[in-house]
């Protein structure tokens, strides 16, 4: 069984600084790295680092094989990442001494992604594939059309939201996933919990992760409301956390864990991965994951 994550590939650039820059201000950073990131790249590693089959289907400036290298290094199959000649996605980010961050985001190659490509990676999925969406890549629309005629299973994560797109898609999904400021935007509630009962009574037939921050993540389908609080530790960078815990919850899911040992990993993996500083390299190993449970 594998992952087919259609997904955005970024350069990361991280500037750690006092405050956030306002209206104005010229200020220097703390300190600078440049990393692999994108929510489609860091989900893909997280699947990849928890044991996952994970194909990425997505595209980067024919200069930047060093990214794709990146990727194979760490398990992720990039059979379907395609060159072109617009740039490579990027993001810049800043990070404040709260481990708060503010991201200004370029989409690049990630919105050149087309039918052929598509088509060439669907061709190949079999009975337990997944397929994983993110809303920062082209061609949303199509890629659910032709999976749902494969009747493959969607996870989507529709970040950046957009409300009317992922309103329209939802009948055609199978998990959604979204933080609580995306539930109330996507349900125009102005509470967590309104948000809940809005989401339960709207799709009672969809599998909802609703992630809480620093409070854990609720688990919506049918019946089912299932809480698991998030551990403790102190975070030095949020970036990831919400990939990570994508990646290592659908895998836990495809080695047939119960939902609530699933989101109790995932949560685990989260709470390291904030411990790290930047996004695909605060991802932790599946190892690294054993361990810290075992020290709970």
């Amino acid at each position: 069984m594998a992952v087919y994550n259609f997904g955005s590939i970024n350069l990361d650039h991280l500037y750690k600084v006092d405050h956030f820059v306002r209206p104005g201000e010229t200020m220097a950073s703390l300190s600078y790295q440049m990393q692999l990131g994108g929510k489609g790249a860091n989900q893909s590693i997280a699947l990849a680092r928890a044991g996952a089959d994970v194909r990425h289907v997505g595209a980067v400036h024919t200069h930047d094989d060093a990214v794709i290298k990146e990727l194979n290094e760490v398990g992720v199959n990039t059979s379907f990442i395609s060159r072109t000649t617009t740039p490579t996605g990027h993001a810049i980010i800043q990070l404040n001494k709260e481990a708060e961050n503010a991201i200004i985001l370029f989409p690049g190659a990630n919105h050149t992604l087309n039918n052929a490509l598509v088509d060439e990676a669907l061709e190949k999925v079999i009975k337990g594939d997944w397929v994983l969406l993110q809303n920062e890549t082209n061609q949303i629309d199509y890629i659910v059309k032709q999976a749902n005629q494969k009747h493959i299973p969607i996870a989507f994560n529709p970040a950046p939201m957009d409300v009317a797109l992922t309103q329209q898609l939802m009948p055609s999904i199978d998990l959604l996933i979204v933080n609580e400021v995306e539930a109330m935007d996507l349900v125009q509630a102005s509470t967590v919990d309104a948000a809940k009962d809005a989401l339960k009574h709207q799709y009672p037939d969809l599998a909802i992760l609703m992630t809480l921050g620093s409070k854990g993540v609720r688990y919506l389908c049918g019946e089912q409301d299932i809480f698991v609080p998030a551990f403790k530790v102190a975070p030095i960078d949020t970036t990831a956390a919400g990939d990570t815990f994508i990646g290592f919850f659908l895998a836990a899911l495809m080695n047939e864990l119960s939902i609530k040992e699933a989101l109790t990993r995932a949560c685990a993996a989260s709470a390291v991965c904030v411990t790290r500083l930047g996004a695909a390299p605060a991802i932790p190993t599946k190892q690294e994951v054993d361990e810290f449970l075992v020290a709970q």
